[in-house]
């Protein structure tokens, strides 16, 4: 059975990044306290006792999956935060875009008689065509401890490399068996799947990823956070969330507002009260010319 490298807390992003490029996939341990584990645990229990069953295999027919983490607990916010995550995910995915954005937050948590998941590539949300990028770097939170008999994440390490076709045979899996307050780190890439629960008692795990700013998220973060809830967040998870530009012209839009009583384009953050960020009154067609203009400008300085 293959392992998964177990990393303490305090490593280096270029520690973490060389195992996670190698296998797609690592363990972070001792990442969150035990205080810590118990203010997560009474803000977000409440909301998965809620939650019913998944309505098929894939989700589990015994598995809640709970979201909306950003705009639920305080908690989970610091999590989406963690400096080492975000160090190490805007240095995986810095190659591919201008900004990373956060994909889906979600308490993932296995009963008793849930089978295995079938193995999967989580970069397949966006179809099976994105083979010469890597689209996510992913999280799941150990809140409970994991053990492959209440079922510990399945990954197959160095997994990276494999045909999407790729039949998974029983000895190319390993388990994601961790203390509680640790943290697997992998890929989109990876092969990989929730573990089937043997035992008498709950997995409980989070899952929080991250993408590319120009991709669609999974979890609809406007909808999942909306305005008047985002306003009351800090800055910077803000900006995580998809309140902000993906790139020059990726995002904006017109508040719907009687004939000249506003700008005309705005970025997201317009919403939330930042109005010293308006980008004046450009239309799109202005935005795609200055665009235009640029490229033709930096090929002109390569000339």
């Amino acid at each position: 059975m293959p392992k998964l490298d177990m990393l303490p807390a305090g490593s280096s992003t270029d520690e973490i990044l060389a195992v996670l490029k190698r296998d797609g996939a690592l363990i972070l341990t001792g990442v969150l306290s035990e205080d810590d584990l118990r203010q997560v645990r009474s803000e977000i229990m409440p909301y998965v006792d809620a939650t019913p069953n998944g309505a098929d295999q894939f989700v589990g027919a015994n598995t809640t999956r709970t979201g909306a983490l950003v705009a639920r607990s305080e908690a989970c916010r610091a999590l989406v935060m963690n400096k080492t995550i975000i160090d190490a995910a805007n240095v995986f995915l810095k190659p591919f875009c201008e900004k990373i954005q956060l994909h889906l937050t979600q308490v993932i948590r296995i009963k008793p008689g849930q089978t295995a998941q079938a193995i999967h590539r989580d970069r397949w949300a966006w179809g099976t065509h994105l083979k010469f990028l890597e689209p996510q770097f992913n999280t799941i939170w150990a809140i409970s401890e994991f053990t492959k008999a209440n079922g510990a994440t399945q990954v197959c390490p160095g997994s990276l490399d494999w045909e999407d076709n790729h039949e998974v045979l029983p000895e190319e899996i390993g388990y994601a068996e961790m203390p509680a307050g640790s943290v697997l780190i992998y890929s989109g890439g990876v092969f990989h799947g929730g573990g089937a629960n043997v035992s008498n008692g709950d997995r409980v795990g989070i899952n929080i990823t991250y993408t590319l700013g120009w991709l669609r998220q999974e979890e609809n973060q406007y909808l999942s956070c909306p305005p008047e809830i985002a306003k009351t967040l800090p800055r910077e998870i803000q900006e995580l969330i998809g309140y902000s530009l993906g790139g020059y012209a990726l995002g904006y839009y017109t508040p719907p507002l009687p004939a000249g009583e506003g700008p005309e384009s705005v970025p997201p953050e317009y919403a939330l009260g930042h109005t010293e960020t308006a980008i004046s009154t450009l239309g799109s067609a202005d935005l795609l010319a200055s665009i235009s203009s640029e490229i033709r400008g930096e090929k002109v300085a390569m000339l």
